[in-house]
């Protein structure tokens, strides 16, 4: 990690420091899962249009790469969509989601940071919550196991009826 730090020039955001030193850095996770911290790449966010056409991002070599705000890219989404996280400037640590070429907005996650985004994503599994857009999508079965929405809705219902 320190390595990859000195190489980039970069500090890695504290709470994702955090998790690849204390829980290893790739595997299990939205979408396609946690990179590995070596396969992980730099990014820019373009320039915002007079239009006000949806920004993307640029690889920071890239020759049309801005200099600005570094986001490291974290999570495989596949295609140009892009999950990063902020490493330089205001969105430092916060978790994003945009796309490559602009074809949609970027958007910002409201977890604090990493670790609260990532024990969101934990809680819709276990919880079995489905959210395509958040990548968040867990399988059927989760809904029907004793500690998932089914059940927490049967001893709800349970409950109130006995309230009665």
């Amino acid at each position: 990690m320190d390595a990859f730090e000195s190489e980039h020039h970069i500090t890695l955001p504290s709470a994702y420091r955090e998790f690849l030193v204390e829980l290893g850095g790739s595997g299990a996770g939205p979408f396609g899962g946690l990179l590995p911290l070596e396969e992980c790449r730099l990014y820019t966010m373009d320039r915002q249009l007079p239009d006000g056409a949806a920004r993307g991002f640029h690889h920071v070599s890239h020759p049309d790469a801005l200099r600005g705000d570094l986001f490291l890219h974290i999570v495989e989404m596949g295609g140009t969509d892009l999950c990063l996280i902020g490493v330089t400037g205001p969105l430092t640590g916060r978790v994003l989601v945009g796309n490559a070429d602009g074809f949609w907005p970027p958007n910002v996650s409201s977890a604090s940071d990493f670790l609260a985004w990532y024990e969101r994503w934990l809680d819709h599994m276990r919880e079995g919550k489905d959210n395509a857009a958040l990548g968040l999508a867990s399988p059927a079965t989760v809904a029907n196991t004793p500690w998932g929405p089914r059940a927490r809705a049967r001893t709800s219902v349970r409950s109130q009826a006995q309230e009665s």
